[in-house]
């Protein structure tokens, strides 16, 4: 090998090695193993089996033929595994369901059955021109699901990557790196790139290192954390409606908005629903954020004492409202009014003397 193929092949073997390392930790040596954590060891195994073989089958064309089953038998796992780690997190799986365990079983079967009665050693025509286009075919299948799964996920991390979460970005990242090596590999068998399958091992190494990346540096992730968006449920119209009148009651007879320190959850607390709930019975239902909603009712309270007390000053209002400063104030007053509070006081005076 020259030099460019000597740091290609460290490259890609490395990243392997790398990722065998990794899926050993998540087995053996992290002691929380929630369901996630296995199907994501379980995942970096079989790409990382995968990578060896196709990295010493590009530079050695005379491996061992039981070295290229075990690779497209490993390569078989990669969907199923990427599809169950997903799912194990959006499900908060604490055990791994029976129907889990009998899809495993099945899987695993057609390996062991398929692989005996079949061996590559005896069957290579078989095994590369119809067994491959098959495993890509499922893991193909399994990416297509997997990406049904995190749709959310991915539509919110397409138009602002930067307020997704760290495990969020990290979903998003193993997913579209999962997609792209399954690319490289099929357009590799389709002799689409020079260099056969290697460009999928390259692909691998680079997705790992960036996932490694984001786990250096990413605050709070966890690549077995079930802190994922999930597809939200709307809130049935019966339920809305009941929500919010119960919600304008109490915040109006007990005057909440004008404590300053009221926060989503406190507020929630005070009509029995969650933090989530009302979230998103104000940005779905009134079309309006927290914020927003809590400004409306200060605002408007603001204005009721700027026509009644005319002696208050603006920061004597503010503070009243439920405001800690006058610019915050000022802020809210002009998006809720579009205008000042100054404005509008000049406004309320002269409608008056037009009166009279």
């Amino acid at each position: 090998m020259n030099i460019s193929q000597q740091i290609l092949f460290i490259f890609s073997v490395m990243g392997a090695l790398n990722g065998i390392m990794l899926s050993l930790y998540l087995f053996i040596l992290k002691k929380a193993k929630p369901v996630a954590t296995l199907f994501l060891g379980l995942l970096l195994m079989a790409v990382s089996i995968r990578v060896v073989k196709t990295t010493f089958a590009h530079f050695n064309p005379q491996l061992p033929k039981i070295y290229l089953q075990i690779g497209l038998s490993a390569c078989f796992l990669i969907g199923p595994s990427l599809y169950y780690y997903f799912k194990a997190i959006l499900i908060k799986a604490e055990r791994i369901p029976a129907s889990w365990r009998r899809d495993w079983g099945i899987l695993l079967g057609i390996l062991l059955v398929g692989g005996t009665i079949a061996p590559y050693q005896t069957y290579p025509w078989f095994w590369n021109n119809v067994v491959v286009y098959i495993i890509y075919a499922q893991w193909l299948f399994y990416v297509i699901a997997s990406g049904f799964l995190l749709k959310d996920v991915l539509k919110a991390g397409l138009t602002d990557f930067s307020g997704l979460s760290p495990n969020e970005r990290s979903c998003m990242i193993l997913y579209l790196g999962n997609a792209v090596i399954h690319l490289a590999y099929v357009m590799a068998l389709l002799r689409l790139i020079p260099g056969w399958c290697l460009s999928g091992a390259v692909c691998f190494t680079l997705v790992l290192y960036v996932t490694i990346f984001f786990y250096s540096y990413g605050r709070g992730y966890d690549p077995t954390s079930t802190a994922i968006r999930q597809e939200r449920k709307k809130i049935a119209e019966e339920d809305a409606q009941t929500w919010v009148a119960r919600l304008e009651k109490v915040i109006e007879d007990k005057a909440l908005y004008k404590d300053p320190n009221l926060k989503l959850n406190d507020l929630a607390k005070t009509i029995n629903i969650s933090g989530h709930q009302l979230s998103q019975l104000l940005n779905d239902n009134l079309g309006k954020s927290y914020s927003t909603y809590i400004n409306e009712y200060r605002i408007n309270e603001a204005c009721k004492l700027i026509a009644t007390n005319s002696h208050l000053t603006f920061e004597a209002i503010a503070y009243e409202v439920g405001y800690n400063s006058k610019s915050t104030f000022y802020t809210a007053f002009k998006k809720i009014k579009d205008t000042t509070p100054a404005l509008y006081k000049d406004g309320l005076q002269n409608s008056a003397q037009t009166l009279y």
